[in-house]
């Protein structure tokens, strides 16, 4: 069964030649720095800069309340969202999209854990993200008109986050760190109340690559703080899928989403083809967004709901139930 365990992650992505070091990892990668990339994957400094993708990812999950929030870099402009979903009420109470201007709104920095800074400002409304302070937690400042978050992200508290390298269709190389799912502190402001976030659980995706013009994909992503998993299919293969379970990572095979793309409201079934993972997503709402800007277009949505079946540490290991687990799926396509 050792073949479903991670080997430790390397320093960086690329080693003294330029060479990529793909695979998939335990623990946090310490900088994700593409500028020595070499042959055969190296581009045009024009063609790097229309097909490089980057972006940081944050999902807070309480009982009463999931919010997400992201900060995107496209290369040739770059965007933010944040949402939060009331779970009593089944509605979204706030959220915040706002195109920015190139250069100059936006700053996601190439450590995606220690050292880790991106911030999004736009008028007077911002979002600051730094992650591993010498304290061992990351902060989260949001601020969008009435809409407020400030958190504490506990990473030292955490499991050994998944570090994914690979290959894309119609790009070149691209790599992401995906967190377990970690105790987290702090107070959400949205729709005229306040929400705390002592007991919940926080989760982070750092994704930085060079991906093609059109890029769509299939995501599902749960964390408690004893189970979660990180679920893709599409551009990125099954790179990133991988089961947390009582503090070890296990590697995932390709996942399989069986859902309705037109009532994505309606239950979705997932599995993975190694029988270690089979659920069933049932949502609670979403969160949805279609942009079509002439020379570029995104489709867009989250469902936000639990999910509940079984996961496997091995092909042999007995089933552990998961009821009820709080996260997020999505369909996305972009052009861009």
């Amino acid at each position: 069964m050792s073949e479903f365990f991670l080997a430790p992650v390397p320093q960086t992505v690329l080693n003294t030649q330029g060479e990529v070091g793909f695979g998939k990892f335990s623990g946090a990668i310490a900088d994700i720095d593409w500028s020595g990339l070499a042959a055969p994957y190296q581009r045009s400094a024009l063609w790097r800069a229309v097909h490089h993708k980057h972006w940081q990812y944050l999902a807070l999950a309480t009982a009463d309340i999931f919010c997400g929030i992201a900060i995107v870099d496209v290369g040739w402009t770059n965007t933010a969202f944040a949402y939060a979903f009331d779970r009593k009420e089944k509605k979204l109470i706030a959220s915040f999209s706002q195109d920015g201007l190139p250069g100059l709104t936006a700053s996601i920095n190439s450590r995606p854990a220690l050292g880790a800074t991106s911030h999004f400002h736009f008028l007077r409304n911002r979002i600051d993200f730094t992650g591993g302070s010498a304290t061992g937690s990351a902060r989260l400042t949001l601020v969008c008109g009435d809409f407020s978050i400030h958190a504490q992200l506990h990473e030292q508290q955490a499991a050994p986050a998944l570090t994914a390298i690979g290959t894309v269709v119609g790009g070149t190389v691209h790599a992401t760190v995906k967190s377990a799912g970690m105790p987290m502190t702090g107070e959400v402001q949205a729709a005229g109340r306040r929400y705390s976030l002592d007991d919940g659980v926080a989760s982070t995706d750092h994704s930085n690559g060079f991906l093609a013009r059109e890029t769509d994909w299939r995501w599902a992503s749960a964390h408690g703080l004893d189970v979660g998993f990180n679920l893709q299919s599409g551009y990125f293969g099954n790179n990133e899928n991988a089961l947390w379970l009582d503090g070890k990572l296990i590697s995932l095979s390709a996942a399989r989403f069986d859902f309705d793309p037109a009532n994505p409201l309606a239950s979705w079934h997932i599995t993975t083809d190694d029988g270690l993972l089979d659920v069933i997503f049932q949502p609670e709402g979403c969160r949805r967004e279609d942009k079509n800007l002439l020379i570029a277009a995104s489709r867009y949505v989250q469902p936000i709901g639990t999910f509940s079946g079984w996961v496997k540490a091995h092909p042999a290991a007995e089933p552990r139930a998961i009821n009820n687990l709080v996260g997020v799926t999505e369909d996305h396509f972009s052009r861009w």
